[in-house]
């Protein structure tokens, strides 16, 4: 009976736990998380949209991977009884420069095999009346869920089938040694809940997860830089102006989708997110600071040349990160019925980007076998989404 230790409680932890269990029936599965509950970070502050894949290269993981775990999900939800929506996005140009990218972005959902059409003005209004823009793209199949919910789903049915959660369980090391069945190398992992002895690794550990890595012995071809998202939420009275998901346009010269406006499964509205720097892994605030791990990330080479290549684009961010009234304005291009007085702050997440040295922005999941170990290096947005593809791409790799 082969052994398997998950490093990491969040959604892509679970959801491998529990497709290793389905699988491997015969499989002895055990998932260390370090905090006191699951889905606490990434996970936990998610945006609850299960993505259709309109963004990501054709052909590339996050493509394949998301197309079908929006489908996936969607399923999963249903027979757990998670409430769960199919409310479609409108991705809005609002002037005439933005054009050629939103009919780009219109090709590419074509090529991803995805349910999309560009709409007029007056056809927009029909599906979110206050919004404004000369064009839109329609996504059909883009909805909306609470991921901490499909969380406690996966880990409630993985402990059913005998695997075993551990909570403060913060793993602070990784060695081999002899000592297997016929003498075979097997994997001792340490942690600040005891030791446990496995024969397979896989990391999941989200913002820590190239740190995990090298305690196991393997280099990353990339480092993990937190970037903070920021949000606000709609006063109750003003969230009839948003019926559904409304995006902008993305530009491809800059690293992040830029502020948008989320329905969430509970009916509030979200406003979001900003994204800076954070100035620790777990930097939910300008007030979080972790000396060393903002001193990791600002002595990295990788993150000086992204830095220099798009200065504008964060110092804009900052600015809109210190003020409501920029903020407030980004929306307004979306929806000019909105003013700084519909918005109250909401909370913060961290997104872990994997960074590599060239300063180039890892696009697409990067998920690194090694002997005995699957190191997952890189899983932001559509990670979610993804999750339950995402742990069947990762059990196919792993050894019996």
């Amino acid at each position: 009976m082969a052994r398997y230790v998950v490093i990491g409680g969040g959604i892509v932890g679970l959801a491998t736990a529990h497709r290793i269990i389905l699988d491997r029936p015969d499989a002895e599965v055990t998932v260390l998380e370090k905090e006191h509950r699951l889905a606490a970070h990434q996970t936990g502050h998610n945006s609850g949209v299960i993505h259709a894949g309109v963004y990501y290269k054709p052909g590339s993981l996050k493509a394949e991977l998301c197309r079908a775990g929006s489908r996936s999900m969607v399923d999963f939800c249903a027979e757990q009884d998670i409430p769960v929506q199919r409310c479609g996005k409108l991705i809005v140009a609002t002037d005439e420069a933005e054009l050629p990218r939103l009919r780009a972005l219109h090709e590419r959902a074509l090529a991803n095999r995805l349910p999309v059409r560009l709409l007029t003005p007056a056809e927009a209004a029909e599906y979110e009346p206050a919004v404004r823009c000369v064009e839109a793209l329609r996504v059909e199949s883009t909805g909306i869920v609470d991921f901490t919910a499909v969380c406690t789903a996966l880990a409630t049915l993985a402990e059913k089938a005998g695997a075993r959660i551990r909570l403060g369980a913060r793993v602070t090391g990784v060695s081999t040694r002899r000592g297997g069945p016929a003498g075979a190398e097997e994997l001792v992992v340490t942690s600040t809940a005891g030791e446990v002895v496995a024969d397979v690794l896989v990391n999941c550990a989200g913002l820590h997860a190239d740190r995990v890595a090298r305690l196991a012995g393997v280099t990353p071809s990339a480092r993990i830089v937190p970037f903070r998202g920021e949000y606000y939420e709609l006063r109750p009275e003003r969230r009839d102006l948003v019926r559904g998901l409304i995006y902008p346009v993305p530009d491809p010269q800059f690293p992040f989708l830029g502020v948008h406006l989320t329905r969430m499964i509970d009916g509030t509205v979200h406003a979001g997110p900003n994204a800076v720097l954070a100035l620790a892994r777990e930097g939910y605030s300008w007030g979080r600071v972790n000396l060393r791990e903002l001193a990791d990330a600002v002595t990295y080479p990788g993150l000086w040349r992204l830095a220099r290549r798009h200065l504008g684009y964060g110092l804009t961010e900052v600015r809109r990160s210190l003020s409501r009234q920029l903020f407030a304005a980004s929306l307004a291009r979306l929806v000019p019925d909105l003013t700084v007085r519909d918005l109250v702050p909401s909370a913060a997440g961290v997104r872990a980007q994997a960074i590599a040295r060239d300063g180039s922005l890892v696009d697409d999941f990067l998920i690194v076998a090694a002997h005995r170990q699957v190191h997952v290096l890189n899983a932001p947005s559509p990670a979610a989404t993804s999750s339950l593809e995402i742990a069947k791409h990762i059990v196919a790799r792993l050894p019996e």
